[in-house]
């Protein structure tokens, strides 16, 4: 997937950051799931509020042949785009509207996932010359790895409060705190994510550190998260900026916040 804010430029940073050994992984905000595929844990809960995102994931672990087969008779044309856009992906198939997402994904302007407040899908067509969809080998692993884990539709909340025990590697993507006119990319679902959401997932970090986990957070270099997470280490980390129209806005700074139980003061 390609994904607004996504980890692939970081993983390094995050892998040397996670802990040698580990209970459970657990990612909230799984969105394109980076640093998941990654790690490759043998035992994880991977959850995200966007129901079409967690339908997808489930069809590709469930059966991967039939992902792929539907995505063969994709079209890379701004008609079709518009089609296939157009459908509503509760009333097709699981494996039909898995490869209407990974398809709308692929060839949609900057690969961005955002949907307006009914939950429509509204990103235009992206004028790409070559069609690159997932094949078969790369479905199949995909789907190897998404079978090691409890694959979860809900809020980062109700997620972290059923599943996280001690000693879990807790990684924590939410949509970023924006830093300027232009950098509002949270829509992945038609909820919004406001400082106040901001503020109860900082408590949620402190109550998971003090519970025994691990946390890693991301977020943007934002005088808020510093103030939220006053007391964690945390580590100011330069980026490319992928989906932005213009080339010398596609800098910019990621913070990591690493928490564990005892670093908070």
């Amino acid at each position: 997937m390609k994904w607004a804010g996504g980890k692939t430029q970081l993983l390094p940073q995050l892998t040397a950051a996670a802990p040698d050994t580990y209970g459970r992984y657990i990612e909230p905000f799984l969105g394109g799931g980076a640093f998941y595929f990654h790690l490759r844990p043998s035992s994880a809960v991977v959850a995200d509020s966007n129901g079409e995102l967690i339908a997808m994931y489930r069809a590709v672990a469930d059966d991967p042949d039939a992902v792929f087969e539907a995505l063969q008779v994709m079209e890379n044309t701004e008609e079709y785009f518009y089609e296939v856009r157009a459908l509503d992906w509760t009333s097709l198939t699981a494996s039909a509207a898995a490869a209407r997402m990974l398809f709308l994904n692929r060839t949609c302007f900057n690969g961005l996932y955002r949907v307006n407040r009914k939950g429509q899908f509204n990103v235009p067509f992206g004028h790409y010359a070559k069609l690159s969809l997932p094949d078969l080998a790369q479905l199949r692993t995909a789907a190897g790895v998404l079978r090691s884990a409890e694959i979860v539709e809900g809020d980062y909340l109700d997620v972290l409060g059923r599943y996280a025990s001690p000693g879990d590697l807790v990684f924590l993507d939410p949509p970023y705190v924006p830093v300027g006119v232009y950098s509002d990319f949270k829509r992945y679902t038609k909820e919004q994510f406001s400082e106040d959401d901001h503020r109860k997932l900082a408590i949620e970090v402190r109550r998971l550190a003090d519970l025994g986990c691990h946390v890693l957070l991301t977020n943007s270099n934002h005088p808020l998260v510093h103030e939220l997470y006053k007391g964690f280490r945390i580590e100011v980390l330069p980026t490319k900026r992928f989906i932005n129209s213009k080339g010398n806005g596609r800098t910019g700074e990621d913070v990591l916040v690493v928490c564990t139980k005892g670093a908070s003061t």
